[in-house]
């Protein structure tokens, strides 16, 4: 073991106690997280609005204060972009993460204080490295860089915004630059184009280990360097790639295509659970297709059922739970949009189950983005296809037809048959889904395939300022817009 690794491991020991401790005391944990944040928030314009510092339990704090979702904190993070301090954070906050969601506005700003950077994102990043060596005690992942993919941002009238990669990127530049790859100058290109090449000129050179991101641009990423190297696969580049730390969307539809860049059986893929409104999640359990909810990282949660909002002891398993935090960011039983399931209560472990309001009831199916993933899944494994995006949008019915679903996809490997990709397709989503069965009894045909040219999702992302395709969509202007010339 090399002395960087031996470093490494001491550091990590204290970090594992400390996950330890949180498994085994999670209601002790959140509820110090709920009395460090009401300090801090006190004396804010938010806490002096809502009397933060007479709150002495969560029933208090819930009675206080109302819940919001972007449009209704807006104000709150108008009055930040403007430079006011101490609105609902402390200081003057100088960063923001913009991204696009199911909201009003084209871009959503999530403001990122400094301490969330350290305390929560940071905090986070190391906890994927201190988990993949405790379950990988023999690993050489240390004594290379890990190659990630940022997105880009700028200066906007005093205050830096862009994608939450480049911004952490940004502002961590000085230690991120010992074991990350590229440069900072290179990871925050802002074409998607350029930044490939100048990675593929860096890096392809250095000795990576690992690589973290979204799937969608890692996988855009990688078939790039296979093209500039000429190789046949990634190991032929990088001989010691071992593990691709993956976020944002579901990683599914995605592993056969990585598995084929990756030919190895000591290749491991991480989840991770880390938004533009903090790192929530992660895998600790190779063994396991869930995901730790980290209860330190200064984030209180609160999941929502219906009318119901309940803290973490109130949860229960199977159950999907729209989730609210209140944040070292400075966001207030803010919900994000995402919806999680529990499947374990001790420890919490959880699996996303995707956005909110990302689900397609034109005809009363009620098909959410869990049900796509999983028929996806079954139809590839049956047809031998590999797809690297989709996305799914309403045929609307007329006096002649009856309704349907139309898939857009991108096929990295062809079914062996179109045809039976979409039978399988089809049965796959009547077995998960009854409410889908019901109507393909009676107002719904079965899907429509359309078969986009490779890079299609692609250019569409980087034309919409995106950084997800939107899998399940009620209307017809994303599909409009993914088959135009």
């Amino acid at each position: 073991m090399g002395l960087r690794n031996s470093l490494l491991r001491a550091f990590f020991a204290p970090r594992l106690r400390a996950i330890d401790r949180f498994r085994q005391h999670p209601a002790e944990t959140q509820e110090r997280m709920l009395r460090r944040l009401l300090e801090h928030g006190a004396d804010t314009a938010f806490g002096r609005e809502f009397d933060l510092r007479s709150v002495r339990s969560v029933e208090q704090f819930q009675a206080r204060v109302g819940t919001f979702d972007y449009d209704s904190f807006k104000p709150y993070i108008e009055r930040m972009k403007a430079g006011e301090r101490d609105v609902t954070a402390r200081g003057r906050v100088h960063l923001f993460a913009r991204s696009s969601g199911t909201t009003s506005d084209r871009s959503k700003y999530i403001p990122v204080t400094r301490e969330s950077i350290y305390r929560n994102h940071t905090l986070g990043m190391r906890d994927v490295a201190t988990l993949f060596a405790a379950n990988h005690p023999d690993t050489h992942i240390f004594e290379g860089k890990t190659l990630t993919l940022g997105g880009s941002c700028c200066e906007e009238n005093g205050y830096v915004a862009g994608d939450l990669s480049a911004v952490l990127i940004r502002a961590m530049k000085f230690w991120s630059g010992w074991f990350r790859a590229p440069r900072t100058e290179t990871a925050v290109i802002p074409d998607f184009h350029e930044k490939a090449e100048a990675i593929c000129r860096e890096c392809t050179g250095q000795h990576i280990t690992s690589f973290a991101g979204v799937p969608s641009w890692n996988l855009a990423l990688m078939r790039r360097v296979l093209e500039y190297t000429g190789k046949r696969n990634l190991l032929e580049v990088w001989p010691d790639l071992c593990l691709f730390a993956h976020g944002g969307v579901e990683f599914a539809p995605y592993r056969k295509s990585f598995e084929a860049l990756i030919p190895s059986d000591k290749m491991n893929y991480m989840e991770t659970y880390n938004a533009s409104e903090g790192f929530f999640a992660l895998a600790d359990d190779p063994a396991r297709s869930d995901m730790l909810l980290m209860l330190d990282y200064g984030t209180f949660f609160e999941f929502r059922d219906g009318d119901r909002i309940v803290p973490l002891e109130g949860v229960v398993c199977g159950r999907p739970y729209a989730m609210l935090i209140t944040s070292n960011n400075g966001l207030w039983r803010y919900e994000i949009g995402d919806r999680v399931e529990f499947t374990s209560t001790n420890p919490y472990r959880i699996r996303f189950a995707g956005r909110t309001r990302q689900y397609i009831n034109v005809f009363g199916e009620e098909l959410i983005v869990d049900n796509a993933d999983c028929a996806l899944v079954e139809a590839c494994r049956a047809t031998g296809a590999r797809v690297s995006e989709y996305s799914v949008a309403p045929c609307y019915m007329s006096l002649q037809h009856r309704g349907a679903h139309e898939w857009f996809v991108e096929f990295e490997q062809e079914p062996d048959s179109r045809d039976r990709f979409s039978e399988v397709l089809d049965e796959a989503l009547r077995a998960v889904n009854s409410d889908y069965d019901a109507k393909r009894l009676t107002t719904l045909e079965r899907q429509h395939l359309t078969v986009l040219p490779v890079g299609t999702f692609l250019r569409w992302m980087r034309e919409h300022g995106k950084n997800k395709v939107p899998r399940l969509v009620n209307d017809r202007h994303v599909a409009e817009q993914l088959t135009k010339e």
